[in-house]
């Protein structure tokens, strides 16, 4: 019995789909135009801000620096308004980079815990509470955090520095005198109240982020909460706790009248961290500028430039760690 053969007409196939236009424009609406220009736009304006920043400082700088009659990298005096100015930032670049390090090492592990204890550990009803009161620390004025440092911190730190002198004195770093505690010391651990809600608030973000199924996964496997966070959220969390960081370690670098207010500012460089004195570069541009001359303003202006190069060496550094530890912080996952 011969078999039918079967049909060979083939279904027929979907139209290709329509070619785009030549200019590459023709699929694209209007509002995607507006907007790609507009955030074009805002990127390049940023990009003029920045670079006129730079040469106003470069600039007034030079005019400076070529005045200076000392050594305007290690000198150890600021005599800008004098003839002739001499002028030198060692001890204002010593007193930034000091302070702005003991707020970073007191910060940012409590910030990581508190910021782990609302995302993973405290009850819903407790988390957000918590939280507002971690932002409204940020909203606060730093003049308000100067006064509460003259006004209470500074008197109640005198035992604890009779403390760490009497069992650390030895090592140099923590010997005590006696006196007034305004030194760089105090001016770290107010700096890192102050950027505490900073650090805090977007690891907490950031650690909420983490993948729900690597958190449910683990804990099937029978981890416990612990080995949870320190598998899952701290891997993924790594690069955004390092943004956070840097993003306190600006508000310290830059903080001005906190700091102008509790240090007992003078140009000597203490070898322990509890002799009062000191300097930093916000605090001595707000204190000198008003009574500063032509070239005052311009040496001031010129410790204003290396303050925004730290910045930008900070958080071009801060960029190049993120970049190397992406692959490995769990973020592509």
């Amino acid at each position: 019995m011969a078999i039918a053969n079967p049909p060979t007409d083939s279904p027929p196939s979907p139209p290709p789909p329509p070619a785009p236009a030549a200019n590459g424009k023709g699929a694209t609406r209007p509002g995607d135009r507006i907007f790609l220009g507009l955030s074009r736009g805002s990127g390049i304006a940023l990009l003029v801000i920045m670079a006129a920043i730079a040469v106003f400082l470069t600039w007034r700088a030079a005019l400076a620096i070529s005045a200076d009659e000392a050594n305007f990298l290690t000198a150890f005096e600021w005599e800008a308004n004098a003839e002739p100015p001499k002028f030198g930032i060692a001890v204002l670049a010593y007193g930034t980079v000091v302070s702005s390090i003991i707020a970073m090492v007191i910060a940012v592990p409590v910030a990581v815990g508190i910021a782990l204890f609302i995302s993973h550990y405290a009850p819903r009803k407790l988390a957000a509470p918590l939280g507002y009161v971690i932002d409204l620390l940020a909203a606060v004025p730093s003049i308000v955090y100067g006064l509460w440092g003259i006004l209470f911190l500074v008197p109640q730190l005198t035992g604890m520095y009779e403390w760490l002198d009497d069992y650390f004195g030895w090592t140099g770093i923590f010997a005590y005198e006696g006196g007034a505690a305004r030194s760089l010391f105090t001016v770290g651990i107010l700096l890192a109240i102050m950027i505490l809600p900073i650090v805090t608030n977007v690891s907490r973000e950031v650690f909420q982020q983490a993948p729900k199924m690597h958190e449910e996964a683990a804990l099937a496997l029978g981890a416990t909460r612990w080995e949870v966070i320190r598998m899952s959220v701290l891997p993924f969390g790594r690069s955004g706790v390092i943004s956070a960081s840097m993003l306190g370690l600006g508000r310290a670098l830059g903080e001005t009248m906190a700091v102008a207010t509790v240090l007992s500012p003078n140009f000597l460089i203490g070898a322990s961290l509890l002799d009062p004195g000191g300097g930093t570069f916000a605090q001595n541009i707000a204190a000198g500028f008003k009574e500063a001359g032509s070239m005052g303003r311009d040496a001031l202006i010129a410790s204003g430039l290396v303050l925004f190069v730290i910045t930008l060496l900070v958080n071009g550094a801060a960029r190049l760690i993120i970049a190397r530890r992406k692959e490995y912080s769990g973020a592509n996952a």
